[in-house]
């Protein structure tokens, strides 16, 4: 028997110690104060739609497939026109160095560390500049809400061209914000205001105080600075008169790969893909917006038949391990995006909690997929090797190209 040698980082220990993106969640939480943690944690109403999501990724069965021979296996695949090293990138949070002083700074660093895609945020609290300064050579999208001010947002696109993004995210769930009770419980507000209340939370917090206090004032990036609560500069600031002809004036005037973030139906996807879309982001907003929403991996079927084999489908929502981004892959998706999961780590380590959660993520994907006799992404997506409750009997590839589309195939 040998004992462990200590260790003087303690970050690096504490992450380490951290098996699963669950345990990184704890993590997070005893680090965090409240109205960060749940700004991340929490969603809409009564969180109804974030429970199902889980429901809905936790009922889904992954077939192994024994005696084949898989030495290893090959998680890189294409999206968006390039190379990403992995099939999940990291996708648009706000107001994120509220959750931790490193922020988007920390995000996309290990993103472009990683090799996977990093994107910014309207709402970010690092402006399109600064993030590609930081994340150098790495693959970087931008996602646009759409302003009142028109004006504003093409300066934002105009900006994000310059500064190398090349995909653009324009998501269309968020006309008015979503019912979230936890910030206004929490009493919310951007910046965040002192309170008897925050000041008690601080002594349990003092690491997360400091890097507050002493690091360059929490604000938007893009919007102005003044002191509100979240629901109040959402609905200012964003337009929900938005419609398909103002997708159609972003589609004129952004020349890079434009994904619509927000379908959910057949009817959604086909009106995107008409008014220019590249592809779609299936996606519920993570439960924040519409409480009761359909389930993203549930509604990917549907986006994925109408939209076909020809368009890439990414999904989000709810993703927390390998097995999870391993399911969306097999039932359809081309690419997996993972917000409140590179969250609780940055929540717990800065940049290097974001390492840690992306490297536990990739080895749950590189062992499933080699229990799954899959050595590739394409033949995972290819394979049907999943099962799930709504999918209901075994049926074969569907002329999508992907499995899993109306039904799971067994794959002999």
């Amino acid at each position: 028997m040998r004992l462990r040698p200590p260790t003087a980082d303690r970050r690096a220990a504490r992450l380490a110690s951290a098996a699963d993106l669950w345990d990184l969640r704890r993590i997070a939480q005893r680090r965090t104060p409240r109205a960060a943690f749940d700004y991340v944690d929490g969603a809409a109403g009564s969180e109804l739609t974030a429970r199902r999501t889980r429901e809905a990724f936790e009922s889904t069965e992954l077939l192994p497939r024994i005696l084949h021979s898989t030495p290893a296996a090959d998680l890189s695949t294409t999206i968006a026109g390039g190379v990403s090293a992995l099939p999940f990138g990291v996708a648009p949070t706000g107001f994120t160095r509220f959750m931790h002083a490193e922020g988007e700074d920390g995000g996309a660093a290990a993103a472009a560390a990683a090799g996977i895609p990093f994107s910014l945020s309207t709402m970010g609290t690092r402006s399109l500049e600064d993030v590609a300064a930081v994340s150098g050579a790495g693959r970087r999208w931008f996602q646009l809400y759409l302003w009142k001010d028109r004006e504003r947002s093409l300066d934002l696109l105009r900006r994000a061209e310059a500064s190398g993004y090349d995909t653009l995210l324009v998501t269309v769930d968020t006309p008015v914000a979503g019912q979230r009770l936890r910030d206004v419980r929490n009493g919310m507000t951007i910046p965040p205001q002192l309170t008897l209340r925050t000041v008690l939370d601080a002594s349990y917090r003092p690491e997360w105080w400091f890097n507050f206090l002493t690091t360059d004032p929490l604000k938007f990036a893009s919007l102005s600075h003044t002191a509100a609560d979240l629901p109040t500069i959402i609905n200012s600031m964003f337009d929900p008169s938005l419609s398909i002809a103002d997708l159609e004036w972003i589609r004129s005037a952004w020349p890079g790969r434009l994904f619509v973030k927000g379908v959910l139906t057949a009817e959604d996807t086909r009106r995107s893909l008409d008014a220019g879309a590249d592809g779609l982001v299936v996606s519920n907003h993570g439960g924040r917006q519409l409480d009761r929403a359909p389930v993203s991996l549930k509604a990917l079927g549907e986006v994925r038949a109408e939209a076909g084999a020809g368009t890439e489908v990414i999904v989000d929502s709810g993703i927390m391990s390998g097995a999870d981004i391993v399911s969306a892959l097999a039932l359809g998706a081309d690419f997996v995006l993972i917000g409140r999961a590179y969250l609780y780590g940055l929540m717990a380590g800065g940049e290097q909690g974001v390492a840690r959660a992306i490297e536990l993520l990739a080895r749950e994907v590189e062992s499933a997929m080699m229990l799954m006799g899959t050595a590739t992404v394409e033949s995972l997506k290819a394979s049907g090797r999943v099962r799930a409750p709504w999918l209901g009997q075994a049926a074969g590839t569907t002329d999508s190209g992907h499995a899993g589309t109306s039904a799971a195939r067994i794959t002999s």
